[in-house]
């Protein structure tokens, strides 16, 4: 009789985020996979700070844990929607687009149902005998204190651990020394009187995050006489592309074509990438156009400021007034300015990790020139292909990693390796478009001298042949390296 320290899963998954929780829901009605997923919280919670009022999901309901692999799947948002008697409501309602804490309510059901998933559990380590993984992991009581150390053995991992909060180098050590409100976004709605306690508020970055929390105060702002500042570096406050050209970018396809690029300009594509999903939705630009409107009628001068083109050099803590002394470079100028501010909110995303509970399988993880994972074209990170990642491979992959929609899709393609077959079809090309050289671009012999040709081929067709060969062991060609968030459509 076999102990659960003993007994040998297919899959040990680490961190249930709604990427790890899509492919515990995925993997729980196969016959063939035995899986547990383990997570340091209480329970599932997306976004807890940032589950503001009216807050839609920038993606259609099809884009749930389930639905892109398996629409049948019991665990859809059409079939959350069912047993909670709002189907017709949310029919009737005429929008695609779940509200957030909606949202957040499904993947609590789903998590309800799954009994494959372990809470108050944080890893401290992975190690390797032969072909077997043991995960230790630290088990907690409701107030934090350990009570016990459990070990899970496995033949796949799933590294669904997710990002972190990423703070301008300026506002580190004052956010450490805690003299007052400095803030990241995913800490917003805790501390939300608090900053409007603070006398004047400064938003830095931009997109959707911060978009919504400017949103979310203003009224109150202006009623209570409190300075509201919106920063950001970028050069405009620009509105997320979401035409379906574009929306094609979340494709097998382009997959394919950003995983072959070379490093250098997967980075630069990745810089200019930025408006595919770090925008802000057009309605949310134009209702905060509409309220500072509004809120000027009668010639009122408001106490904020919208200012573009402006990066956060240098901060620091004024101990004699409370506020916070801010500096700022105009991007295009060149010139600085200094601002104060009685807070700070941080709008400046979330960045992947390697986990530090990897450190024992030492080189198995293979890591790029700059520490980050490797990730192969079939997310994987070591060479026997037995060690998967969820939304750790934005660098290698592009605008798909973090995508809510195309979630499904990597699950499918991991679940293909751990069971060596296909339980969810999974589809090989879904765009109209063609990215990088045609097939048949091929011209015929003598029509251009080859000499006035400079371009060399970024892929080639032996690349697209084989990205689907689940039957082999993840390599990639040797001058192709193989191997950072969670978001909207793109």
């Amino acid at each position: 009789m076999s102990t659960p320290e003993s007994h040998i899963h297919d899959i040990v998954g680490i961190g249930i985020g709604p990427f790890g929780l899509g492919l515990a829901a995925l993997s729980d009605p196969l016959p063939d996979v035995d899986a547990v997923f383990l997570d340091q919280r209480e329970e599932f919670r997306w976004h807890p700070g940032m589950m503001i009022e009216g807050a839609t999901v920038q993606v259609p309901f099809l884009a749930d844990l389930v639905t892109m692999a398996d629409p049948t799947s019991r665990f859809s948002f059409l079939q959350f929607l069912k047993d909670s008697g709002r189907l017709y409501p949310f029919y009737i309602r005429e929008s695609f687009y779940p509200l957030r804490a909606e949202f957040d309510e499904y993947c609590r059901w789903v998590a309800a149902q799954l009994d494959t998933l372990r809470w108050n559990r944080t890893v401290t380590s992975v190690t390797r005998n032969d072909d077997i993984y043991t995960v230790s992991a630290e088990v907690a009581d409701q107030f934090g204190q350990t009570l016990r150390t459990e070990s899970y053995r496995a033949r796949h991992l799933i590294l669904g651990v997710g990002t972190e909060p990423v703070l301008p180098q300026a506002l580190q050590n004052l956010e450490a020394e805690s003299t007052g409100p400095v803030i990241h976004t995913s800490k917003y709605l805790d501390h939300r009187d608090a900053l409007l306690e603070s006398g004047s508020i400064t938003i830095v970055g931009s997109g959707q995050s911060a978009a919504e929390i400017y949103r979310d105060l203003i009224d109150e702002a202006e009623a209570r006489d409190v300075r509201l500042d919106w920063v950001t570096r970028s050069p405009r406050f620009f509105p997320m592309e979401y035409t379906k050209l574009t929306l094609e970018m979340t494709s097998p396809e382009y997959t394919d074509h950003f995983r072959a690029l070379p490093d250098d300009l997967r980075e630069q594509l990745g810089r200019e990438q930025r408006t595919l999903y770090k925008g802000i939705s057009a309605e949310l630009v134009d209702d905060i156009h509409d309220t500072l409107y509004r809120l000027s009628r009668g010639g009122r001068k408001l106490r904020t400021n919208l200012l573009a083109e402006s990066e956060l050099i240098a901060a620091d803590h004024d101990a004699g007034t409370g506020d916070y002394a801010l500096r700022f470079r105009n991007t295009s100028l060149d010139r600085c300015f200094d601002r104060r501010s009685g807070s700070v909110v941080s709008a400046t995303g979330y960045k992947s990790q390697v986990p530090a509970f990897l450190a024992p399988l030492g080189d198995e993880i293979r890591l790029d020139a700059k520490g980050r994972l490797e990730v192969s074209r079939h997310y994987t990170v070591n060479d026997a292909g037995t060690i998967h990642v969820l939304n750790g491979e934005e660098h290698t992959h592009g605008v798909t990693a973090p995508d809510l929609g195309f979630g499904p899709w990597r699950a499918s393609v991991v679940l293909s390796h751990v069971t060596g077959r296909e339980p969810y079809p999974i589809e090989k090309a879904i765009a109209f478009q063609t990215f990088g050289v045609p097939d048949d671009g091929a011209l015929d012999d003598g029509v251009i001298d080859d000499g006035a040709l400079d371009a060399t081929p970024l892929s080639t067709q032996g690349d697209f042949e084989s990205r689907f060969d689940f039957a082999d062991t993840d390599t990639d060609s040797e001058s192709q390296p193989v191997d950072d968030r969670e978001m909207s459509h793109v």
